[in-house]
């Protein structure tokens, strides 16, 4: 398999450790929003990763959602989800990890059906480049 491909597929593996522990973490009634919806931030980002991994498309050391897609637009590849949504997302990765407040951007409900958004379209994504011998 192609390097890129390697770690496209990488990316993806780790990201479906976050969406495990996020899955997990909104069962407890007793956990921060912070720190369930970290591991929704983190997924998204990993895949989004992945997904520029597959097309080869270089980008700088980041957390920020909105960049990545921006990079991944930029090169023709549409994401799943629009620029509010992971303007939404993206206070999670650092912001409200050092900070107590009481979060009212976003449920878990929605956070689950855009992690769960963005990993199928990041799947189809790798596998289709790899189909096609990319």
């Amino acid at each position: 398999m192609k390097p890129h491909l390697e770690e496209a597929w990488r990316a993806i593996r780790l990201a479906d450790r976050d969406i495990h522990a996020f899955h997990v973490l909104t069962e407890d009634a007793e956990v921060h929003l912070s720190v369930i919806c970290f591991h929704a931030q983190q997924a998204v980002e990993k895949l989004l990763k992945a997904v520029l991994f597959a097309h080869q498309i270089e980008f700088r050391r980041t957390h920020d959602l909105a960049e990545l897609s921006y990079l991944l637009s930029q090169n023709g590849v549409l994401i799943p989800l629009d620029e509010v949504q992971l303007v939404r997302l993206n206070p999670f990765a650092v912001t409200y990890r050092y900070d107590d407040l009481d979060i009212t951007t976003i449920t878990t409900h929605e956070a689950s059906h855009w992690v769960d958004k963005v990993r199928r379209w990041a799947d189809g994504e790798v596998t289709r480049v790899e189909k096609q011998g990319r």
